[in-house]
């Protein structure tokens, strides 16, 4: 058994989340991409292959990769942003990381593209978010320009992710939501506070201008 397959449990929690996600239209055709930390010394890091249907997640579709995104694991091409995993789990000490391309999530990317973030406060929601104890917190969730070239969009994200160490996740313009925690669990319940926030705001964005 190779190491992807040591992780069956995991991989089992995965495949459940992608089922879900892809339910709710979260993570579409092959969209999206759910990473966690399998080792710590030396990193290894489970995550999805390339082009795999998130509703459909089997052993055969991660692979493990390193601390420079090379596989050590699993016979399939890691996912292209890979580095943007690795970056989050190096600067945020996270455990597992999740993304999702969600239409209000997509939309709003754009939509607030000019303002490099979207501020959300005053919803009961955002208590679920680790570490915030009052409706009255002001999350900023930043948004980047999108780009191909993965190396340098890693570190554009290390930059974003420095100057805002309070953030809870991140928006790709055009793209969608990445979000983390300290386990698969936890970064679940912050995709799944931060996706009905985003509906939220576009919701009432779309109301206004009515």
């Amino acid at each position: 058994m190779d190491e992807t397959g040591k992780h069956e449990e995991t991989i089992k929690l995965l495949a459940e989340i992608g089922k879900d996600f892809h339910r709710r239209g979260w993570v579409l055709g092959t969209s999206g991409n759910f990473s966690t930390v399998v080792g710590q010394d030396p990193l290894r890091l489970l995550i999805t292959a390339s082009g795999m249907d998130k509703g459909q997640l089997t052993d055969d579709r991660f692979v493990v990769v390193d601390e420079l995104g090379r596989v050590i694991s699993g016979s399939s091409k890691p996912s292209d942003e890979t580095k943007l995993h690795l970056t989050v789990v190096d600067l945020r000490g996270a455990k597992s990381v999740l993304h999702t391309h969600s239409v209000w999530g997509t939309a709003l990317s754009d939509r607030f593209a000019a303002q490099n973030g979207i501020a959300i406060s005053g919803w009961e929601m955002l208590k679920g978010l680790a570490g915030v104890q009052t409706h009255e917190h002001e999350e900023w969730l930043p948004i980047i320009e999108n780009s191909q070239d993965m190396s340098q969009l890693a570190r554009t994200l290390a930059d974003v992710l420095r100057e805002h160490p309070r953030a809870h996740g991140f928006l790709l313009r055009g793209h969608g939501l990445y979000t983390w925690g300290q386990s698969v669990t936890e970064a679940k319940r912050h995709i799944e506070i931060l996706e009905f926030l985003l509906e939220v705001t576009g919701r009432i964005q779309k109301d206004a201008r009515c």
